[in-house]
């Protein structure tokens, strides 16, 4: 049974689901258009540029938290996400969430009715997250565009798995699943 991209993203509200891959900054930053805490410990070096966002979303809709640590940044995470003051809370991980700390999040965003999303490294997933998304960037050889991205679900608690190029469409403000190369209408290997 292949899963419907519109029944998976947006992603389910009150509840914390996880991302990785190359792709993984572009894939927060379009989960959590508009209002959003984004947190992200101190002492990593790069630093996160709102107005880079600027043609994704209103940077002035970012409240940007640097704690020291992951400890101090999951605690803000909690709070945040209990809160339901922002309907988005984006946290940075450096380390694996244990069952206890992934958890924890899960309850928190329930009770805010807040969406949470864990950019996390890869291989450092929590049980505890409702789903899992790999992202990273598809070069398009028709268009030679590098906007397009493969957003493929490799865990989900609700439902089943499933892949997609997509593309931010900045003209329309909106985000276009894109058929892959010789599966698009007209191409040798695909109907129509």
């Amino acid at each position: 049974m292949r899963v419907e991209f519109h029944n998976v993203f947006p992603l389910r509200r009150a509840r914390v689901h996880e991302v990785c891959g190359a792709g993984a900054m572009g894939f927060a930053v379009l989960a959590a258009r508009g209002p959003v805490l984004w947190i992200r410990q101190a002492w990593l070096s790069e630093t996160l540029t709102p107005q880079g966002m600027l043609p994704l979303f209103d940077p002035a809709q970012m409240l940007l938290a640097r704690p020291k640590d992951q400890l101090d940044a999951l605690a803000v995470a909690e709070e945040g996400l209990k809160d339901g003051a922002l309907p988005h809370v984006v946290l940075e991980i450096t380390r694996p969430l244990d069952l206890r700390e992934g958890r924890r999040l899960q309850l928190a965003a329930k009770a805010g009715g807040t969406t949470g999303l864990c950019i996390i490294p890869e291989g450092m997933g929590s049980n505890a997250a409702e789903t899992r998304w790999h992202a990273r960037p598809v070069f398009d050889f028709e268009q030679e565009d590098s906007t397009l991205k493969r957003w493929e679900i490799t865990k989900n608690k609700s439902g089943t798995l499933g892949a997609w190029h997509v593309r931010w469409d900045q003209q329309t403000s909106r985000l276009d699943v894109v058929s892959p190369v010789g599966e698009r209408p007209g191409s040798a290997g695909a109907p129509g």
